[in-house]
């Protein structure tokens, strides 16, 4: 909402006009992009007048008739290139937008080279748009792409960090939060763990959100903005957890769709891109090998079958790609027939006789073979994106993984050795093993012997690991010095249907033999566990020394007693150093 009201100029969409929109320019950076490419489709932009949408710092012609909004971060490079853009008189007029707040100085520049240029007249408006925050789905946010090195866990981890770049990774997470929060159009309660980056970043988002109440004239969260509606009466819990408190999860193999595409698969801002094999014919000899075609698929909140097998476990996928093809493939001649009776199929003469007796067949032809073509290319789409996947589960032994990494964590008893899993060549890549280990050495409740450690040590330098992240892990379980307590993760394993016979007689597309059709239980991970406690006011160990901050209350009473006392409706879980979508889809199931 707030995008398409900035490109309508900063003034919110009128519902039923009729009118053609105004034609316009878009000019981001690579910010800018990556927040607005996952939210609006080309078609969209052009419905919102976009013709054109092009890189600030790429060649771009003078239009000068035409209107600019631009929606780029206010940095130094940007700023000088939009006062060129003004001295070489680009377009007609200029929006700028910038997607977190500009400084007065930067500002001042921008002036001075408008007035240097005789284009003041021409810049029609300046604004914040406070969206330095990328959007994925519904319910879930990042903050950023371009740049996530710089607020990943390993940055704010790092050993030899010094003060002051651990302050520009946290004053970066909470730009980002307030960003979001100004959008919401709510200010949250904040609870957060103590001793933790969690902490840094709620104290610095606390006094952040403060201030901009206190300037009342200037305030963000005052009378009519977006979200005023959303929350009316009830704020929302901001729970910030630490990454620390549990690792195990992001190492973990996975077995829902969402979280295998991005686990296998080269998945960025809701897009996935493919290699396709191009079969197995043989080049000639000397010829160079066949270059693979790169493919890229969106998966969208448009996409009905992607959002509601998203958090299927994966034989529950294949299967119902399956039955779409199949429900299709029934289809497949009523699609023919529509063809034809929309004389696509090259019929000239069939084009001219549609004469009266034909309108009403057009009308549903019409209506209907759109909608045909549109459901066979997300099958087509989910076929290509759920192959790719089985042959990462089959080659890789994924299966195998996954079940045995929920027995380590759940500390049932395991059916084969560690060590056989680490030195089975087949089963795997070094990276696969690794994580495997890593999820032992973290789930353990003491830390296997010299002897024994020695002896998996080798077994993973033979299958070709590198050890760097085992001896990272060793520093850091010496030093959480927890891992008894919190690293309990339900006592449920996956439960084996048996392998997949039934779906897999009718000359199924997916060849899933030998493949173990695991059932998820449902068991809440640490991350729900605490936003459960937060959210519900339970008391509990794990969270009751978690800060608690109410930027509205007027002095920073920093207390570990919630002034209110009744359960959330609203929460935002963020996770400082890096959440992932195991946890997503263990928090959108435990909303259910």
């Amino acid at each position: 909402v707030a995008l398409k009201r900035m490109l309508n100029f900063n003034v919110p969409p009128v519902k039923n006009s009729t009118g053609e929109p105004v034609w316009k320019v878009l000019i981001y950076d690579r910010f800018g992009q990556d927040i607005i490419s996952p939210l609006l489709s080309v078609k969209e932009l052009r419905d919102m007048g976009i013709t054109l949408h092009l890189l600030l710092h790429s060649d771009r012609d003078a239009i000068p008739d035409v209107p600019a909004v631009y929606f780029v971060m206010p940095t130094e490079e940007n700023i000088d290139r939009m006062c060129q853009d003004l001295r070489n008189q680009l377009y007609e007029s200029y929006y700028l937008n910038f997607i977190s707040a500009i400084s007065r100085s930067k500002l001042e520049d921008i002036a001075n080279a408008a007035i240097g240029a005789n284009a003041v007249t021409q810049v029609a408006k300046v604004f914040d748009q406070y969206l330095n925050f990328i959007t994925l789905e519904d319910d879930m946010f990042v903050l950023c792409n371009q740049n996530k090195e710089l607020v990943s866990y390993r940055a704010i981890n790092r050993p030899d960090i010094t003060d002051t770049e651990m302050e520009t990774i946290m004053d970066t997470i909470v730009d980002s939060l307030f960003c979001f929060f100004v959008t919401l159009g709510a200010i949250p309660i904040i609870r957060c763990s103590r001793g933790t980056a969690a902490e840094m970043v709620a104290v610095k988002l606390d006094k952040k959100l403060r201030e901009n109440l206190r300037d009342a004239r200037n305030s963000l969260f005052t009378g009519d903005t977006l979200g005023a509606g959303q929350f009316s009466f009830q704020r929302p819990l901001l729970v910030l957890v630490d990454r620390n408190i549990d690792l195990a999860t992001p190492l973990h193999h996975t077995w829902t769709y969402q979280a295998l595409v991005h686990d296998v698969l080269d998945f960025h801002l809701n897009r996935v891109n493919l290699e396709e094999s191009t079969g197995t014919e043989s080049s000639p000899a000397g010829a160079r090998p066949k270059k693979k075609n790169k493919k890229s698929y969106d998966l969208t909140a448009s996409d009905k079958f992607w959002q509601k097998h998203k958090g299927s476990p994966f034989p529950e996928v294949a299967e119902s790609v399956q039955q779409e093809l199949e429900s299709y493939r029934a289809q497949e001649d009523e699609v023919k027939r529509l063809k034809s009776i929309m004389g696509i199929e090259g019929e000239d003469e069939g084009a001219i006789s549609m004469l009266s007796d034909n309108t009403a067949k057009l009308t549903s032809a019409v209506s209907s073979l759109p909608e045909l073509l549109e459901k066979k290319r997300l099958i087509d789409l989910h076929t290509n994106v759920a192959t790719a996947v089985l042959e990462h589960i089959k080659s890789r032994k994924l299966d195998v993984y996954f079940e045995y990494e929920e027995k380590i964590m759940s500390k049932s008893t395991l059916d084969k050795s560690l060590l056989d899993m680490i030195s089975d060549p087949d089963a795997g890549t070094p990276e696969d093993k690794m994580r495997l280990f890593l999820i032992y050495y973290i789930s353990s409740a003491q830390a296997p012997s010299e002897i024994d450690l020695e002896q998996y040590k080798k077994a993973l330098m033979d299958a070709g690991c590198n050890l760097a992240p085992l001896s990272y892990i060793k520093q850091w379980k010496a030093f959480t010095k927890m891992a008894s307590a919190p690293t309990s993760y339900g006592n449920t394993t996956p439960k084996p249907l048996g392998l997949f016979s039934r779906v897999m007689n009718t000359g199924s597309q997916f060849v899933m033999e030998g493949v173990k059709n695991l059932v998820l239980k449902q068991q809440n991970l640490p991350v729900t566990r605490i936003l459960d406690n937060l959210m519900e006011m339970k008391s509990n160990p794990e969270t009751d020394d978690y800060r608690y901050f109410d930027p509205k209350m007027l002095r920073g009473s920093d207390s570990s007693v919630p002034r209110n006392k009744n359960p959330f409706q609203e929460a935002i879980v963020f996770v400082v150093g890096g959440g992932n979508y195991i946890e997503y889809q263990n928090l959108v199931d435990y909303i259910k």
